[in-house]
């Protein structure tokens, strides 16, 4: 511990066992904290240290550790990826906290005990633990991992970017995602308005600004408002050496130079033998057959890219930059480079530091970790040649990664980029709907969508109308296909109205901007699971209804009607539960991202804003709804399936079996014909459910725009059933064509009667 004094404030910095960062507490005697700890004027610290955590319980790398007023110490266990809390003087672990968050770099305990803690390895974000919750809320998103975090007196969020060289903040009690840059431009540098990798942040009462600057060795204060720091401590203290690096303007250029150093003291320069740069270069170029992916988040453009890995033999600064004839963009990545998800792992990156559009990256490699090194362009769709040169203490290795994505374009959560298990129409219709048009000037999927709605939906209603009235006649629910078919019917209309609530939801929300967070996240939740939930259970109603059909032919007259209807009425009773409980894990993981398009010379001026439902799944999760997803749509199917091959195939295999006078293949034509009425609804079930089966067993990686109509068709078709109940069911059956005739005739005179009463 370093205790450095200065009029009216202390500061103190923390080292604990290999964390390399600082964790900062300031305390001002005139701007107190709300958390200050109760120090007397002459504090004196015991030299022998108690020890009431090791390794073995908080692991070797706890980088942020709170202390509140208390005396309740929290930390992060980055190990097991838990959050655990010793009351004040326990020796043993209080309360242990997990779930949802991984690999965190920061926490912070608010006066009335809400954590929040560092998410964005996990969701790019800042998540919130309230006091004696088990769950947490994402109330801040960030490109980058959160270093430090802090809340001030105003219930602002503070947040130090390392890898961008920024501190950026949100108000608590906003609904908006909106984060504002307080400190630090983006670029590294050590002028009074950059930072390089800060860390330990802390704000007084009177909203002023402290962060630990990390590489530049020194506490910056931004006083509130202010978007240029002074330097508190640091490398402008006395006995700081300096180095002055003179070369020229242009290359290999030599000559005799002169310096002059003027100023309040006299200045003693002396000449360093420096060192050797040893440079590596590498060569080679993007093409139309490089990989694609999106580099900037959230926007539709795809970017040609390569990844080559890096690897040093010695520990040290390198400088890694371009040269080529095309705008170049550079990233580095440590141990990993994942394009479906490009903010994890990244350590830095840089567009136009250097002359000629090229960029250029200094940065710490160690022996023994491979670094990632990916070039992409600054517009979208360039290719080109380029070289890579890279300058250190000794030679790097550079080879290129040759790795195949689909062409798959990546950012996060809100790229192009879905998964091929079940595809919703925001995921379809996500890139092709334009905010500042009205629906007539929108593309033609978006208007075609809109027409084909509208054409199901009053389809629906009157296939879902005719339905009900055929099925209510009571001589039809005497066995169980009635039954089923009169849920059917009921199902049918209420998925027809879902699915076009749905589809106007989708559509007006990305074309209005101005529709607020909360409806938005409302419909986001429960839109789409109650859609599959009435999808679902249609769709196994009519599994039902060929089963039942299938029974009905292999038992002949020897077929109970009575234990058919009472078995109906219980699988009408159970299935809603069945399927609900398949798919209530849904609301629990959906939620609004909204992306704000902002000015380089105004972060604060939003251009344009984005909101889409995302839904996060971990990988268990995701692997539950991938088999939920296989038995709903692949029950029906085999149920349909093997339902009307019985029909035909058995039924002429037990009477070929009896009536030898006739060929297999005789029986078969005969059962065709014979329940020709009663194939019709399965066959047709089973052709407009292969579409949506065929789509849903694609790949995993899947870019929708690539074949838009027909993921826009393959969507459609999969609830033209819903629309044809009537026209599958009753028309194809003298049965169910009487009852409806009787029904009618019986709606007629009762119309009559009430017209001439």
């Amino acid at each position: 511990m370093v205790t450095i004094g200065r009029p009216n404030l202390w500061l103190i910095l923390i080292i604990i066992g290999q964390v390399s960062e600082l964790t900062l507490f300031f305390f001002d005697t005139l701007a107190v904290s709300y958390n200050q700890p109760k120090f007397c004027s002459n504090v004196s610290w015991n030299q022998n240290a108690t020890i009431f955590a090791n390794s073995s319980t908080i692991g070797t790398t706890p980088y942020s550790i709170f202390i509140n007023t208390d005396n309740t110490v929290y930390a992060l266990n980055r190990i097991h990826n838990q959050i655990q809390m010793w009351l004040n003087d326990s020796m043993n672990l209080t309360r242990t906290i997990s779930g949802g968050f991984s690999n965190s770099w920061s926490l912070f305990v608010t006066t009335n005990g809400d954590i929040y803690v560092d998410n964005t390895n996990t969701s790019s974000s800042v998540d919130k633990w309230a006091l004696n919750s088990n769950s947490s809320v994402p109330v801040m998103y960030v490109s980058s991992a959160c270093y430090s975090l802090f809340v001030d007196i105003n219930d602002t969020l503070y947040c130090s970017i390392n890898a961008l060289h920024q501190v950026v903040t949100k108000s608590l009690n906003s609904v908006s995602n909106m984060t504002t840059i307080v400190a630090g431009t983006g670029c590294p540098g050590s002028i009074s308005n950059m930072l390089y990798n800060p860390r330990g942040i802390f704000v007084n009462t009177n909203l002023d600004l402290y962060i630990a600057d990390y590489t530049n060795n020194r506490i910056q204060l931004y006083q509130s408002g202010q978007l240029t720091g002074t330097t508190v401590t640091g490398v402008t203290s006395v006995n700081i050496t300096y180095i002055l690096v003179v070369t020229t303007y242009y290359p290999y250029v030599t000559g005799p130079f002169l310096i002059i150093a003027s100023g309040l003291h006299n200045v003693i320069l002396e000449r360093l033998n420096s060192s050797s740069i040893i440079r590596s270069k590498y060569s080679s170029e993007l093409t139309a057959d490089s990989q694609i992916y999106a580099r900037t988040l959230c926007i539709k453009a795809q970017y040609y890219y390569e990844a080559i890995q890096v690897n040093v033999i010695k520990d040290g600064s390198y400088t890694i930059l371009s040269k080529s004839r095309i705008d170049t963009y550079g990233y580095i990545y440590k141990n990993s480079f994942n394009p479906f998800n490009a903010l994890v792992n990244l350590m830095a990156y840089n567009d136009h530091s250097c002359a000629n559009d090229q960029f250029r990256l200094t940065v710490n490699l160690e022996v023994g970790i491979k670094y990632i090194l990916v070039v992409t362009t600054e517009a979208a769709g360039n290719t080109g040649a380029f070289e890579i040169i890279v300058s250190g203490p000794t030679n790097a290795s550079l080879e290129r990664i040759n790795k195949t994505h689909d062409k798959c374009v990546i950012g996060g959560p809100c790229n192009s980029q879905v998964k091929g298990i079940g595809l919703t129409l925001d995921d379809i219709l996500r890139y092709e709907i334009n905010s500042t048009m009205t629906l007539y000037n929108q593309p033609l999927t978006v208007k075609i969508s809109v027409a084909l709605t509208m054409i199901m939906f009053v389809l629906g209603l009157i296939n879902g109308i005719l339905s009900i009235f055929t099925f209510q006649n009571e001589s039809l629910r005497k066995v169980g296909c009635g039954i089923y078919l009169l849920a059917s019917s009921i199902t049918s209309l209420l998925t027809i109205s879902m699915f076009t609530i749905k589809s106007w939801f989708v559509i007006l929300t990305q074309m209005n901007s101005s529709i607020s967070l909360s409806v938005l996240r409302g419909g986001c939740i429960s839109i789409e699971p109650l859609l599959k939930t009435f999808l679902y259970f249609d769709t196994w109603l009519n599994a039902c209804v060929a089963i039942e059909r299938a029974m009905h032919v292999y038992k002949g007259v020897n077929f109970n009607k009575e234990k058919s209807k009472c078995c109906a009425l219980r699988i009408i009773f159970i299935l809603p539960f069945f399927i609900t409980a398949t798919v209530i894990h849904e609301p629990l993981h959906r939620d609004i991202f909204e992306y704000n398009v902002t000015t380089s010379k105004d972060p604060t001026k939003i251009i344009e804003r984005y909101t889409w439902c995302v839904v996060k799944y971990s990988h268990s999760v995701q692997d539950f709804n991938t088999a939920v997803l296989f038995i709903h749509l692949i029950g029906p199917f085999i149920a349909n399936l093997f339902s009307a091959l019985f029909i035909i195939f058995g039924t002429a295999r037990r009477r070929s079996l009896a009536q030898t006078n006739q060929s297999y293949t005789e029986h078969i034509r005969k059962q065709l014909h014979e329940h020709k009425q009663l194939l019709v609804s399965p066959a047709i079930l089973l052709i407009l459910s292969m579409p949506r089966l065929i789509i849903s067993l694609l790949s995993g990686c899947v870019i929708v725009s690539d074949n838009i109509w027909l993921y826009l068709s393959a969507y459609f078709i999969s609830f033209i059933p819903s629309i044809l109940i009537f026209i599958i069911f009753v028309i194809p059956s003298k049965l169910y064509r009487k009852a409806f005739k009787d029904s009618f005739k019986t709606w007629q005179r009762r119309t009559r009667n009430w017209i001439n009463s």
